[in-house]
């Protein structure tokens, strides 16, 4: 974890060090943060017809202001320092004697400044700001359509096998990894057209901000290319340099990715049991509990503070057992062990909310992208996609037996 792009002119605000794309620099905005994307922006927000999502039962009111939406100002797009290359920018001589340490030649790193372009509008989109944040009512109609899920099952169909070996490896259900893949990039059909050689020395160089983040990301994009022995020219992801079919970042893709297919290559762009057990092997890597629920309900014996909501990033860290929980009057309606720990989130979906105990495997999702709306929405997609999977399988059962 973004972060992670669904479109090219997807916008970041997340600071997460680790993880893919979307943990780093949102490929679906972190609403929570009042981040926004061109995905979000651009989807007519209007009922999904998959999107139902059973209200939580309450044994009393919960008294608690609803979050309200964050507006930014713009950050100011930095001016390029000078007008020739990369390999002539003030930082660029220390970031050459680093990467010879490692056995790059000088001449190569030159060569490979020299030909990164500075691309003003990766500049211009991560520095554009979100217009509001969404509530759950909202940001669930944009991932969980009836398309994305046709296209879910489609995919879960054409890659059973890679998706049964994953689960029964890592212990990730498919259906969350088919609707990580979904959300991220509708199944390869949007996986970004920035070079990242492009995306990672723009951001490095020209975007003070983040120039430690993402010059680090350089240096693991020469190191995987090297690896991986590609064209350190070739590759294309999203603004942010996030690439493949579950947009990972250059160290995410060296830390995560898997040659699953076992041809000796690691190839996440046109490799779709690659990426598939990449996906798998990130989550179990984050720590995945098999067979281990993600979300439970809850109901209420008494008002909640408004404080044991979470809010923010450092609030999808859960903290407080199930036992905490149970004592301030926050009841689960799953049976949970009372050691196991959680949040407490509070979803708005027009004037109503609903109430959910996020749990470890919630956290888990939340690693990939550091936002509960993004977790939910990845999980609620995977039910709707199992589901019609499920179906699919049942009907061609029935006509098999016609037949």
């Amino acid at each position: 974890m973004n972060q992670s792009l669904l479109f090219t002119v997807i916008l970041a605000a997340s600071l997460s060090l680790n993880g893919c794309a979307t943990s780093t620099e949102q490929s679906v905005a972190t609403q929570d943060e009042g981040s926004s994307n061109s995905e979000v922006k651009k989807q007519t927000l209007t009922p999904s017809k998959e999107a139902v999502v059973t209200p939580v039962t309450q044994t009393k009111k919960v008294v608690a202001a609803p979050e309200k939406p964050v507006k930014e100002s713009v950050e100011k797009v930095a001016e390029p320092l000078l007008s020739g290359s990369y390999a002539d920018y003030p930082q660029a001589q220390a970031f050459i004697d680093e990467m010879k340490a490692e056995g790059f030649s000088e001449a190569y790193l030159k060569g490979v400044l020299g030909e990164a372009k500075r691309q003003q509008s990766i500049l211009t989109a991560i520095s554009r700001p979100a217009e509001k944040s969404l509530n759950w009512g909202e940001y669930r109609k944009i991932f969980i359509q009836p398309k994305r899920i046709k296209q879910g099952v489609q995919f879960w169909q054409e890659n059973q096998a890679a998706l049964a070996l994953a689960e029964k490896t890592y212990g990730v259900p498919a259906e969350v990894i088919v609707s990580i893949i979904g959300v991220e990039t509708r199944y390869g059909r949007i996986m970004g057209s920035y070079r990242v050689l492009d995306a990672v020395a723009t951001l490095g160089f020209d975007y003070p901000r983040r120039s430690e983040f993402f010059l680090g990301q350089l240096k693991e994009y020469l190191r995987l290319v090297r690896e991986e022995k590609t064209d350190v020219t070739a590759h294309k992801g999203s603004y942010a340099g996030a690439m493949g079919y579950g947009q990972f970042i250059p160290s995410s893709y060296r830390s995560f990715a898997i040659d699953f297919d076992n041809d000796g290559h690691r190839d996440i762009w046109n490799n779709k049991t690659d990426a598939i057990g990449s996906v798998a092997n990130y989550f179990a890597e984050h720590g995945w509990a098999k067979g281990e629920p993600v979300i439970s309900g809850v109901s209420f014996s008494q008002t909640a503070d408004e404080a044991w909501f979470s809010k923010g990033r450092k609030g999808l860290i859960p903290e407080l057992t199930i036992a905490d929980w149970q004592q301030r009057g926050v009841e689960p309606e799953l049976t949970l062990s009372p050691e196991g720990k959680a949040i407490l989130m509070r979803l708005e979906i027009g004037e109503d909310a609903q109430y959910w105990l996020g749990l470890h495997n919630f956290y888990v999702i939340t690693r990939y992208n550091h936002s509960k709306l993004y977790a939910m929405a990845v999980y609620r997609l995977s039910e709707q996609i199992k589901m019609a999977y499920e179906k699919s399988l049942s009907e061609k059962t029935v006509t098999q037996t016609k037949k």
